[in-house]
C-alpha cells in the first residue's frame, strides 16, 4: 500500500473513533481531516472547498429555513390535532391514522421539526385518552425516517447523494426517484411497526418527578417542563455543576434522561449532551423567554412548543408555499420547461431558494433571526463530506477496498456487492452520523460498479437508502434521540424494534434496488 492509502486509512480510523467517543461535534472532527489531508497533499484547497459551493449542500440550508416556516406557521400542529380521536381508541387504530401522515409529511419537510411539533402532541393526548406515549414516540420517530426514503428532499443525505453524483458527472436525483423503492419500504415498515409495537415496545414508565412535585406547584405557580438540549446549548460536554442552569435559565432541574438512564441524584456530576432531556421546575416566564429558542427543543407538560401569534392566512399560505416548491421542482425538470426557459435551470435548488426567500419576507420565520434555524455543524459535515470522498478516491483507497468488495462477494456478484456496501453503510449510520455514512460509502460505490463493469445507480440508491434507515441506536439518527428522553426509553428498546426494522428494510432495498435500477453495463 501506498503512504497515501495508509494515511487517508488511519484518517478514517481515527475520524471514526472521534465519532463514536463523541468528545466534538461531527463538522469539526470532519473538517480536521480535511485539513489533514490537504496539510499532506492528498487533496488540493480547491478539493477542500468545493463542498462549500455544491448545490445539493446550500440545498440543505435553504430546506431547513422552509421547514422553520411551516413549524412556526402551526399548521403541522393543526393538521395532526384533527386527525386524533378524542376518546374510544386504541393504540393501533391511533397509529394507523396518524403514522401514514407523519411519514408523508417527512417527505417533504426535515425530519426533526416534524418530531418536534409532532412528539409533544402526541404525548399530552396520550394522556388524555390514557394511552402509553410510549406506543407512539418510537413510531413517531421511525415514520419521519420511513418518510424521508420517499423523495429527494425526504433527508439531507439524498441531497448529499444527489450533489456527489453530480460532480462526478452524472444527472443526478430527480424528486421522485427514490419513491420507486422508498414507498414500498415505508408501506411495509409502518405495517410492521403497527402490528408489533404493543408488544415490543415497553409501556409507559411513572413520571416520578412530576408526581412529587404536582403539590410544590400549586403553591409557587410553577410547574413541570420537559427541555430537549439542541446542539447549541452552550453546556454541552460540560458538568452539571460547572455550568450554572438555575441562574441562566431560571429553571430548577430536578431530572436527567440520558442515553436511556434516569438521574435524579447528584445531579452536578453528570455530563450533558446532545439530546438530553431536562425535567424542570419553572414558571410561565421560562416557557415564554425559551420556547422558541434554538439551544432547547422544547416541550411543556407535554403541550407543543409555544411558537409567535401567527395569522391563520399565514398557516395556509406556508402550506401552499411548500406544495408549490415541490410540484415546481418535480415539473420544473421536464424537458417542456427546459426547452422553454433553457438558461433557468428549475431545480430544487431554484425553488427552495425562491420558498426560503418569500417566507422570510413573509415573517413566516423573523427574518433577522434566520442564521439560528441553520444547522451549521450539518452543513459543515456535509461539505467535508465532498473532501473526504475525493480524498477516498485520489489515494486508491476507494478502489482498494472495492477490490475487496468484489472478491469477498464472490459468485453473487453485482447483487452481492450491492448487500455488502449496504450493510457497511448502514453500520457507519448507526454508530456516527447519516452524512459521514454517505460520505465514505459514495466512492466506494462508484469504484465497485467499475470494478463490476456496472451502472453505478443501484450502488448510489443503496446508499441513500442504507445511510438514513437506522433504526436500532437512538443515536443512529437526531430523532431517535429526541424521542428517547421524551419517552424515558432505554438503549435496548430501540434494539427490540429497531434491529427488526433494519432487517426488513434492508431486505427489501437490496431486493428490489436492482430490480428497478439493473445492474446494465456502463
Amino acid at each position: 500500500m501506498t503512504f497515501e492509502i495508509i494515511f487517508v486509512l488511519i484518517g478514517l480510523a481515527a475520524m471514526l473513533t472521534a465519532l463514536i467517543m463523541d468528545k466534538m461535534r461531527p463538522g469539526i472532527v470532519l473538517l480536521s481531516l480535511v485539513v489533514a489531508f490537504m496539510a499532506v497533499g492528498i487533496i488540493t484547497p480547491q478539493q477542500m472547498v468545493a463542498g462549500f459551493s455544491n448545490r445539493g449542500m446550500i440545498t440543505v440550508a435553504l430546506l431547513f429555513l422552509v421547514s422553520e416556516g411551516i413549524r412556526q406557521s402551526g399548521a403541522l400542529g393543526t393538521v395532526v390535532k384533527k386527525l386524533l380521536p378524542e376518546k374510544g381508541t386504541s393504540v393501533t387504530k391511533a397509529q394507523l391514522r396518524i403514522l401514514p401522515i407523519v411519514s408523508a409529511f417527512s417527505a417533504f419537510l426535515n425530519n426533526t421539526p416534524v418530531v418536534v411539533i409532532f412528539a409533544p402532541i402526541l404525548k399530552n393526548w396520550s394522556k388524555k385518552v390514557g394511552l402509553s406515549c410510549t406506543k407512539f414516540l418510537i413510531p413517531l420517530s421511525y415514520a419521519t425516517i420511513l418518510g424521508g426514503l420517499c423523495t429527494l428532499i425526504g433527508t439531507s443525505t439524498n441531497l448529499v447523494v444527489h450533489g456527489m453524483m453530480i460532480d462526478k458527472g452524472f444527472d443526478g436525483l430527480k424528486m421522485f426517484d427514490l419513491a420507486y423503492i422508498g414507498i414500498p419500504i415505508t408501506i411495509v415498515g409502518l405495517a410492521f411497526i403497527i402490528l408489533t409495537s404493543r408488544k415490543l415496545l415497553p409501556a409507559e414508565r411513572p413520571d416520578s418527578v412530576e408526581d412529587e412535585e404536582t403539590e410544590r406547584t400549586e403553591e409557587t405557580g410553577q410547574h413541570v417542563v420537559e427541555v430537549v438540549l439542541a446542539s447549541r446549548f452552550p453546556g454541552l460536554k460540560r458538568k452539571l455543576k460547572n455550568f450554572d442552569f438555575k441562574r441562566r435559565y431560571g429553571a430548577e432541574i430536578k431530572e436527567i434522561r440520558q442515553g436511556g438512564q434516569v438521574f435524579t441524584e447528584n445531579l452536578g456530576k453528570v455530563r450533558l449532551q446532545q439530546g438530553d432531556t431536562l425535567v424542570l421546575l419553572a414558571d410561565d416566564a421560562f416557557t415564554k423567554a425559551w420556547g422558541d429558542s434554538s439551544v432547547f427543543l422544547m416541550m411543556t407538560n407535554g403541550k407543543e412548543i409555544p411558537t409567535r401569534p401567527m395569522p391563520e392566512w399565514k398557516k395556509w399560505t406556508a402550506l401552499a408555499l411548500l406544495i408549490v416548491m415541490i410540484v415546481g421542482a418535480t415539473i420544473g425538470e421536464l424537458p417542456f420547461f427546459q426547452e422553454k426557459f433553457p438558461r433557468v435551470k428549475m431545480d430544487m435548488f431554484f425553488f427552495a431558494s425562491v420558498t426560503a426567500v418569500v417566507m422570510a419576507w413573509l415573517k413566516l420565520f423573523p427574518p433577522k433571526k434566520y442564521t439560528k434555524y441553520i444547522s451549521w455543524d450539518i452543513l459543515i459535515t456535509i461539505a467535508c463530506a465532498f473532501a473526504i470522498s475525493a480524498a477516498m478516491e485520489e489515494s486508491g483507497l476507494a478502489a482498494l477496498i472495492a477490490g475487496f468488495i468484489k472478491s469477498v462477494s464472490g459468485s453473487l456478484g453485482a447483487w452481492g456487492a450491492l448487500a455488502l456496501l449496504y450493510i457497511v453503510t448502514l453500520a457507519i449510520t448507526e454508530l456516527i452520523t447519516n452524512n459521514a455514512a454517505a460520505a465514505l460509502a459514495f466512492p466506494l460505490a462508484l469504484e465497485t460498479a467499475a470494478k463490476f463493469g456496472v451502472d453505478p445507480m443501484p450502488f448510489f440508491i443503496a446508499i441513500c437508502i442504507a445511510a438514513s434507515a437506522g433504526f436500532a441506536t437512538p443515536i443512529g439518527y437526531q430523532t431517535n434521540l429526541i424521542v428517547q428522553g421524551a419517552g424515558n426509553y432505554k438503549f435496548t428498546d430501540f434494539i427490540k424494534i429497531g434491529l427488526p426494522m433494519d432487517f426488513i428494510v434492508m431486505i427489501i432495498a437490496v431486493g428490489l434496488i436492482p430490480l428497478i435500477w439493473p445492474f446494465t453495463a456502463a
